[in-house]
């Protein structure tokens, strides 16, 4: 009687896991709970709206780094939280 009171020990490991595993892809893939969203879900097209303007020109690379940048400027940029 002694070897055997001890193997339901050993049996509820696995499956511990293999229910903790389970619970943890039902939480996070929650298939059941998903929205199908192309076919519950109407968008209104509309046509394209816009204009043909020029906003700006970039010609060449010689500059090494961006004007105004403050990457070197650590305690600038990161501030202690109070």
């Amino acid at each position: 009687m002694g070897d055997d009171s001890g193997l339901w020990l050993l049996a509820l490991g696995p499956a511990g896991a293999a229910a903790l595993y389970w619970a943890l892809y039902r939480y996070y893939r929650n298939t059941d709970k998903s929205h199908a969203f192309e076919h519950e879900t109407t968008v209104d097209a509309k046509p394209v709206t816009g204009a043909e303007g020029k906003v700006g020109q970039v010609t060449g690379t010689q500059a090494p780094r961006i004007g105004g940048d403050n990457v070197k400027a650590y305690r600038h940029r990161v501030r202690r939280v109070a």
